[in-house]
């Protein structure tokens, strides 16, 4: 103790505070020291756990309230942080090109269904927005941006590509594959606002009548079989199906009369 310096005991700091000695000399114990510890074992455990499903892992073992799981939870700072989804490529708005001629503009989106087993697939349904014509319509149980570049490829060699082409933002769509495609054969991408199905009309008028009159009358056995049928509906749809906004024409009648 340094000189000069007064040392007062405890009982009498006590009294000039007006506080209890045994109110001074309690010790607090953390009756949740148990609980934090378990809390902490099980969200390091299961990162991907709140503290709804933390609770109900610790009532297999305990009876414990759960707004006294959350509050704990919160002191612990293990709040729950949701993976946020990753932002999909929406390319540059550019202008859509008014189809005056054929392989001027094409549009393109995926249409859903499944097999008599349950199993699902795609059909991926690409069309020239001048002539209305199905210039293809690809079956497969999945349809990655690699494939889709296959496929483009493939009808490259039998004709010519468009300048345009309109479609949402599937993730085939903005791949990376099928962008670079796109720009090394000088194939505009004008990609339609998220949640805006009207801005590809096209496609979506073509999807509507290819499911009315083809997905809801048949009954697929196969993929094979899908296949099969599919394209003879996109044969027939072509080549004898008249069409309103071609004054009546087939597709291939109104590309022999504008060839």
């Amino acid at each position: 103790m340094r000189e000069g310096s007064t040392c007062v005991s405890e009982r009498r700091s006590c009294e000039l505070v007006g506080l209890h000695r045994t109110v001074f000399r309690h010790v607090t114990v953390d009756k949740n020291t148990e609980v934090k510890a378990e809390i902490r074992r099980i969200a390091m455990k299961k990162k991907r756990y709140g503290s709804p499903r933390i609770c109900g892992v610790l009532n297999r073992t305990m009876h414990i309230n759960h707004k006294r799981v959350e509050r704990l939870y919160r002191e612990m700072g293990l709040k729950y942080r949701r993976k946020q989804s990753r932002k999909r490529y929406v390319g540059d708005k550019v202008p859509l090109i008014v189809p005056q001629n054929i392989n001027q503009r094409w549009s393109m989106d995926f249409v859903h269904d499944a097999l008599t087993d349950g199993r699902k697939f795609r059909v991926f349904n690409l069309i020239d927005d001048c002539s209305r014509e199905a210039i293809v319509q690809h079956v497969d149980f999945s349809i990655s941006g690699i494939r889709l570049v296959r496929i483009f490829e493939e009808i490259k060699s039998k004709r010519s590509l468009p300048r345009q082409i309109v479609c949402d933002n599937g993730t085939e769509f903005t791949s990376h594959a099928f962008r670079k495609w796109a720009s090394d054969n000088d194939v505009e991408i004008c990609y339609i606002d998220k949640g805006k199905p009207t801005q590809n009309a096209f496609a979506e008028s073509f999807n509507g009548k290819f499911r009315d009159e083809c997905l809801n009358e048949e009954r697929f056995l196969s993929i094979s079989w899908a296949r099969s049928i599919i394209e003879a509906w996109r044969i027939e749809y072509n080549s004898e199906r008249p069409h309103s906004g071609l004054n009546g024409l087939t597709p291939y009648e109104f590309i022999a009369r504008t060839a």
